[in-house]
């Protein structure tokens, strides 16, 4: 077994994997890593299980020690990443002596950061996930859904013995927010009236300060739903909901299950991961596709991990 020490944290460093399923009809929500194409490739740069604990770390202010000599991995966003002074750049395995310092700064590119181990990190599981979601007080290291703290020791028990590797340039995600973001069409699509329907997919959306893991407002043209008031109902992850004052939230990992606010549609996965790389002011379209192409192009994604 190799540790990790933790140093400096915050309360937005997190122990994630996939995410718990099977559970939202006993009130139980999804969790699990925001941005799931960077933990992915993390967990595939060791040869790990794709849905391998993780820390994923937020805008930076994370720091671990090595306890022993280990092979580690960093994905997603680049958080001002130094071993020892020494600058780490993402998307790549890099090795640890034994008492070098591993810090996350601040954000120079996206969000999230995802730091895989060997293996992926020891923690319970709990429904079936080590996913960490505070307010539930579910997953984490101890199992009582808990931010990483300093002082914390983090342990794997997988071989750290291996060749350093990194991702393509074709591999490697695009962290600037360009493409519009997809949208599978909801069922109340037809109760919003034909202007908002237009500004809705025709306009610049900016991302609100009021955002964290369960959803993230868009500010912009206010959208009017002329439809009967609705029933609560199941929420699925990326869901547009579009409350009374017509600013769009979308929901995220830990949302609630259900809620009885219209909604435009889903997210796709894809534009759900990209959206989970952006930070608050930052500026995104919306674009509706119909599911079919949405699944086919998630699957033509999941593929890329095969080679």
């Amino acid at each position: 077994m190799s540790r990790l020490t933790i140093e400096a944290s915050t309360p937005l460093c997190l122990l994630q994997d996939a995410g718990r399923f099977g559970v939202r009809h006993l009130g139980v929500t999804q969790g699990g890593a925001a941005d799931w194409r960077s933990m992915s490739w993390a967990n595939w740069l060791l040869g790990n299980g794709l849905d391998a604990p993780v820390i994923e770390i937020t805008l930076g202010g994370f720091t671990v020690v090595a306890e022993d000599e280990c092979v580690l991995a960093l994905a997603g966003a680049d958080l001002g990443a130094h071993v020892d002074g020494e600058p780490l750049a993402p998307w790549r395995s890099f090795r640890l002596q034994k008492g070098q310092r591993l810090q996350f700064t601040q954000p120079l590119l996206g969000a999230r950061a995802y730091l895989a181990a060997p293996g992926g990190f020891d923690a319970p599981k709990v429904l079936g996930s080590s996913a960490t979601v505070v307010r539930e007080e579910l997953g984490g290291q101890d199992g009582m859904g808990r931010a990483l703290g300093k002082g914390a020791c983090l342990s794997y028990s997988g071989n750290s013995v291996m060749l350093l590797r990194e991702l393509t340039a074709d591999q490697r995600p695009d962290l600037n927010l360009k493409a519009p973001l997809d949208l599978v069409l909801g069922a109340q699509i037809g109760e919003f009236s034909g202007q908002s329907l237009f500004d809705a997919f025709n306009s610049t959306w900016s991302l609100d300060s009021r955002a964290d893991r369960m959803g993230i407002r868009l500010l912009g043209t206010a959208l009017q739903y002329q439809g009967k008031p609705m029933i609560s109902e199941g929420i699925p992850l990326g869901a547009v909901q579009v409350p009374p004052d017509g600013q769009p939230i979308v929901l995220l990992n830990d949302r609630q299950t259900i809620g009885g606010y219209p909604r435009l549609g889903a997210l796709t996965p894809l534009a759900l991961a990209r959206l989970a790389q952006c930070l608050p002011g930052a500026q995104v379209r919306l674009k509706p596709v119909v599911q079919d192409v949405a699944h086919r192009e998630q699957v033509e994604y999941l593929h890329r991990f095969t080679v």
